[in-house]
């Protein structure tokens, strides 16, 4: 019988300060962000080990060689405090390489985090005339998250190798009044749906990426690391200026125009959902109309875009 063995940890939440400010991002027209000069670093990692030397565990009840997931935490959460970067994949990256070291049995690790954002408060002192963010107080933000992932091996010289990754944004929630467009589908008796050259579009969306070259994704130079903030500036970017015929047509442009805009990244996908509003309220010839959540069906859409396929 042949076995496939792993065991982890999730949700270990963890709060750094005292953490790295992120500078060095080159800018993009579709975005303002170029750092941060925030010093909490706030995450929610995932790891998962790998190794054959953990089947006893499984087959006979010996647990002489399993590195019980409490470590794990704990291994995790002082690491921490020795991170010198700023960014998710080299946090993720550090991690994952200082664990390999610790446990010879583990022969891969899987580790992945989505990050826990906070804003700067918006401080003045002068009455409101002047404002600027505080270095000292800060306020969850609830919604969309940056996620990485990625999976390390022993490269056999002292290292560690990255053999798979992944790289995204979760959880968007997008909406647009107008310039969008669902016409000239295929209909037939069960068609109930109206065709519309002009409506208001909501969508739930998650995205990810790889890089051509991992190694961008983990450098201590950040002159061609990916940031998921630009890219989530990016994506709004296109929504708003591109008159689309379908959510389809919508999520092809934002992969098209990404990696056109990072020549670093060499794939991109989405999932999409369609959670359009339902009109309950309007009057002819006015601009005023009053939505409500759609019914729970919802459509879902998805696209995977190489650099290749273009």
């Amino acid at each position: 019988m042949k076995t496939r063995i792993s065991y982890g940890k999730g949700n270990i939440a963890l709060y750094r300060t005292g953490a790295a400010p992120l500078h060095g991002l080159p800018s993009i027209p579709e975005s303002p962000f170029t750092g941060s000069s925030s010093t909490l670093f706030a995450v929610d990692v995932q790891v998962e080990v790998f190794g054959d030397t953990f089947l006893p565990a499984y087959t006979d009840g010996d647990n002489s060689r399993v590195v019980p997931t409490a470590t794990m935490t704990n291994f995790i959460l002082q690491k921490a405090r020795l991170y010198t970067g700023a960014t998710l994949e080299g946090f993720l990256h550090f991690i994952g390489a200082q664990m390999l070291n610790q446990y010879a049995d583990m022969e891969a690790i899987r580790i992945s985090a989505s990050e826990l954002p906070f804003a700067a408060a918006t401080i003045t002192d002068d009455g409101g005339k002047t404002a600027a963010p505080s270095a000292t107080t800060f306020a969850a933000i609830e919604g969309t998250k940056a996620y990485a992932s990625l999976d390390l091996e022993r490269d056999g010289h002292g290292g560690v190798t990255i053999t798979a990754h992944e790289c995204g944004r979760r959880d968007m929630k997008l909406v647009k009044l107008t310039g969008n467009a669902f016409a000239k589908f295929v209909q037939d008796e069960f068609t109930t749906l109206a065709e519309k050259t002009d409506r208001l579009l909501y969508i739930y969306l998650d995205m990810g990426w790889r890089y051509a070259d991992v190694g961008d994704a983990v450098q201590s130079d950040l002159h061609r690391y990916i940031s998921a903030r630009q890219v989530y500036d990016h994506i709004q970017h296109t929504f708003h200026d591109f008159v689309n015929m379908s959510i389809q047509h919508l999520i092809h442009e934002m992969g098209v125009r990404l990696l056109a805009r990072f020549p670093q990244m060499g794939e991109v996908w989405f999932n999409a959902q369609n959670r359009l509003w339902e009109v309950t309220a309007e009057a002819p010839n006015e601009d005023a109309k009053v939505y409500m959540d759609p019914r729970p069906p919802y459509g879902m859409i998805s696209l995977h875009l190489s650099r290749e396929t273009l």
